[in-house]
């Protein structure tokens, strides 16, 4: 990154370089727009092996996908890519915003701590773009990681085809896991619901479920057992082993905008970043797409797809500020 690209201002900055921060940025390079992209690599689905469901990519390692999209990003004259930890965003005022060259007043500066050699980022942006996706708090068994990527994910519709009649666990303690587990029904009948004794699964949801041949296990788990790097069965905290060789856990996730500071920013009731029908957040100027927002994690391709969208959205935004035009369908 050379002197200019540090100093000069940009339109967008776009925090994370997964599916849906490439797109969004290959996208506004496309609009002529000048674009830094501040990804750490650090992506929640790093211990995926492939990828399912991409089109004309389909079984593709995720970083694989990452580095052929960062290629295409990169191609583009008006592109900076800054492997960097996005440490602040904060808000100019009018002033400083104006004097940026930013016609409708609104600006922001973006740091980032530079990662494995690369030198600090700081940038001027008109917009920010915010694709950090999430990060994932597993249930605190011992042996989950060595299986999870591999035996279990977290993703049915991205892995579930992989598992067709097979013997599967869910593990799962969040109020989503009735549907999760009819969604599972569709690739295995030879499925047990581990609610690792919370309350999750109502005593209706479990009548419909024992009808189509799901048990449901509320005792509390102890591990995650296998055999080599095979996963074998879900223990129980009174030593059974119920037999499975693979399955799905739902995880905890959290948005990592801690960069934003007191800045408040809206959230719904799961922590997701909550933004409106053109992915604008709460803060005038910030945008967010991908996991981050509601329904929180999905398929690569439509964390792409949904990348795409916004930044359409946010092209056109800067227009009509630029002009003074108001946002209405914007």
């Amino acid at each position: 990154m050379t002197a200019e690209d540090r100093e000069a201002p940009i339109g967008v900055a776009v925090i994370g370089g997964g599916p849906a921060g490439l797109s969004a940025g290959l996208q506004l390079v496309r609009a002529n727009r000048r674009v830094a992209i501040l990804d750490s690599n650090r992506p929640r689905h790093s211990a995926t092996l492939r990828s399912h469901g991409f089109l004309t990519r389909d079984g593709a390692p995720p970083l694989e996908l990452r580095r052929l999209g960062r290629e295409e990003f990169e191609s583009y004259p008006t592109s900076i890519y800054a492997q960097a930890v996005t440490r602040e965003v904060a808000p100019l005022d009018r002033g400083e915003a104006l004097a940026a060259g930013f016609p409708d007043g609104i600006g922001f500066r973006v740091r980032g701590t530079g990662i494995r050699g690369s030198t600090d980022a700081e940038f001027v942006a008109r917009r920010v773009l915010i694709a950090a996706g999430l990060t994932e708090e597993l249930p605190p068994f011992p042996m989950i990681r060595a299986y999870y990527g591999t035996a279990l994910h977290s993703c049915v519709e991205c892995d579930g085809f992989e598992k067709t009649d097979k013997p599967l666990a869910l593990i799962g303690e969040t109020s989503d896991v009735f549907a999760r587990a009819l969604l599972i029904s569709r690739f295995s009948s030879d499925l047990v619901v581990f609610t690792n004794a919370a309350a999750t699964v109502t005593p209706p949801q479990e009548r419909q479920l024992a009808a189509v041949g799901i048990r449901v296990e509320r005792r509390p788990i102890d591990d995650i057992v296998g055999e080599r790097a095979e996963m074998t069965g879900v223990r129980l905290v009174d030593g059974e082993v119920i037999p499975r060789v693979g399955g799905f856990v739902r995880p905890r996730w959290h948005a990592p905008v801690e960069f934003l500071g007191d800045l408040g920013i809206d959230r719904d009731d799961w922590g997701l970043v909550v933004t409106d029908d053109r992915g604008e957040t709460s803060i005038r100027g910030v945008y967010a797409v991908g996991d981050i927002v509601p329904p929180g994690p999905q398929q690569l391709i439509i964390a792409a797809g949904s990348g795409a969208r916004v930044a359409a959205k946010l092209n056109m935004d800067m227009i009509r500020g630029a002009l003074g035009v108001g946002l209405i369908d914007a």
